[in-house]
């Protein structure tokens, strides 16, 4: 049983797709536009196709994460960072609002990821 939850384990991890860009999202505690963003995207952002090609990840503006490279500073929250292997790509500084945000993002994935922008 052992070998064959190791085995199994080992083909899920080969098999499940890696995801090569993300968007992170650095906010911080008492951020106005962060609790903005949080009430009008996070709950159709995983939904979209963006979210899709880049999927979420959190991060605090005082807890920068040894796994990622950001080209310079984070001094705003929220900002949102294209990562792609790690490093940074991309990034929007701010929340422009509900219609600006999913313009903004779709152009960085294209610009920098090879998105083909929403079908949907």
């Amino acid at each position: 049983m052992r070998r064959f939850l190791s085995a199994t384990s080992v083909f899920l991890a080969t098999a499940m797709p890696g995801w090569a860009v993300e968007l992170v999202m650095v906010e911080q505690p008492g951020c106005y536009t962060c609790k903005q963003w949080n009430a009008e995207i996070a709950p159709i952002y995983p939904n979209t196709e963006a979210g899709a090609m880049a999927p979420l990840r959190r991060e605090q503006l005082n807890h920068r994460p040894d796994d990622l490279t950001y080209d310079r500073a984070v001094n705003y929250t929220p900002t949102f960072i294209l990562i792609e292997d790690g490093q940074e790509i991309a990034r929007l500084e701010g929340y422009p609002g509900e219609d600006f945000f999913w313009w903004h993002i779709e152009n960085l994935l294209t610009e920098h990821a090879g998105f083909k922008g929403a079908t949907k």
